[in-house]
């Protein structure tokens, strides 16, 4: 692959300590497209070997817009079977920039370590000193050892190495869309965290073309349902919580977007100190960003304040734990109390929903946000929410944004990316291929 693409496929052997690389084939790319098609394939190469699997979509780290989707696709200890993470914030757009686009991680360590890739260089280094910590700790300790306070990390704490099936591959400091209990499955691996940095380029085939019309759509963006909007409070809004803006006003203070997405899907809030503040902050650790949209309103509905709902969302983003697992077992006991929550967590267990035979995160709304789809019927929802997730899942696409911004179709998305590899990817092949995933 020489466009759109670092045309590179890590395999990192934990069992041995050692790593290769194969070449990303057009052929592969050519039949399965990118994303979630390329590591269900890489899944079913490596199965016997319990792969860890990495990867991102041909527009990830591009201009596209929402182009901030990489995956994590892995065996669930929640399902048994083969089921898609999103990770978003800078880290998705990172992975591709430290010179691989799927990184297929197999066996496990004798001791505890992490990978650390960059520049197109992959090192399996000591996570003595990291094991133990907590998320937030250890992405403070990844950065402040390499010097570098922009790599991002994909992280476990607590409750993914003591072996929890609710246990969370994080983000930096943040819940993320893992709902499948991957920090389970790092955890064995005895794999702490996989830390992000690189300087790559992206060759673009027809660039300028590509470049424009990436700024076309764009505008178009500008001008739709989304004005006006901005961040958690817009979408809880839009789900029927009419309520929100008041609820979440005493500590919200500011909101943030993912890479490149045209809507900040991220609300920071401030949990010690006055939210309205526009300077440094006195406290180290003032607040919360709020990126787990689900977690946030199941707590609202058990009847958490705002403030209190932050609380427990940053304790179990700490301990690296699934919010909205938490919040859903918490909902049955009617527990009110965020102190005795924050304390329940340390061996929380407890039995979470999941849809028979869902593939992806239940961290993306269920419903159209903002945009209208044209859609009608219990029925035709399930099935467009299934697919909107697999296509933004298999080009890199912000699985959330995605549900926003009908102008990201299906057709315009195959345009951009035919522009930008020289490929001739046709609808057929998407259909196909989404079949094949979602089967």
């Amino acid at each position: 692959m020489d466009y759109l693409s670092s045309n590179k496929i890590l395999i990192v052997d934990l069992n041995t300590g050692e790593t290769s690389e194969d070449a990303l084939d057009d052929d592969l790319v050519s039949q399965k497209i990118g994303g979630v098609g390329i590591t269900s394939s890489l899944y079913e190469t490596y199965k016997d070997r319990d792969p860890v699997i990495l990867g991102t979509g041909l527009l990830t780290g591009t201009l596209f817009p929402a182009s901030a989707l990489s995956v994590i696709s892995a065996k669930s200890p929640r399902t048994g079977y083969l089921t898609h993470s999103p990770f978003t914030l800078k880290a998705g757009m990172e992975l591709k920039y430290t010179g691989f686009d799927y990184v297929v991680i197999l066996g496990r360590s004798e001791n505890p370590v992490f990978l650390w890739l960059h520049d197109g260089v992959a090192d399996i280094l000591d996570a003595a000193e990291l094991w133990g910590k907590d998320v937030w700790n250890t992405t403070d300790l990844l950065r402040k050892s390499m010097g570098d306070d922009l790599i991002q990390t994909l992280v476990i704490g607590p409750a993914g190495e003591e072996g929890s099936d609710l246990a969370q591959v994080c983000v930096n400091y943040w819940a993320n869309g893992d709902c499948w209990g991957f920090g389970k499955v790092l955890g064995e691996k005895n794999l702490k965290a996989v830390a992000l940095r690189g300087m790559g380029l992206l060759e673009i085939s027809d660039a300028e073309d590509f470049v424009d019309q990436c700024f076309e759509i764009f505008e178009a963006i500008k001008g739709s349902a989304l004005e006006g909007k901005r961040g958690v409070e817009d979408i809880l809004i839009a789900l029927g919580e009419s309520d929100a803006r008041e609820w979440l006003a005493p500590v919200v203070h500011r909101h943030s977007a993912c890479y490149n997405t045209p809507y900040p899907t991220n609300t920071f809030i401030y949990l010690n100190e006055d939210p309205t503040t526009l300077t440094e902050p006195a406290e180290p650790e003032p607040g919360f960003m709020i990126t787990d949209i689900g977690a946030l309103l199941a707590l609202k509905k058990s009847g958490l304040s705002a403030a209190d709902a932050g609380h427990v969302l940053r304790a179990c983003a700490r301990r690296g734990v699934d919010p909205a697992a938490v919040a859903e077992i918490i909902g049955k006991t009617g527990q009110k109390d965020p102190k005795a929550i924050e304390q329940s967590l340390e061996g929380l267990q407890g039995t979470v929903a999941v849809p028979q035979g869902a593939k992806f995160s239940s961290w993306v709304p269920q419903n159209p946000i903002f945009g209208d789809f044209g859609l009608s019927g219990e029925s035709s929802l399930r099935d467009w929410w299934v697919r909107r997730q697999a296509v933004a899942y298999l080009f890199g696409i912000h699985p959330i944004f995605a549900n926003m911004s009908p102008e990201l179709s299906e057709e315009v998305i195959l345009e951009m990316v035919n522009k930008g590899t020289g490929l001739d990817l046709s609808q057929e092949t998407l259909d196909q291929v989404i079949e094949d995933i979602c089967s």
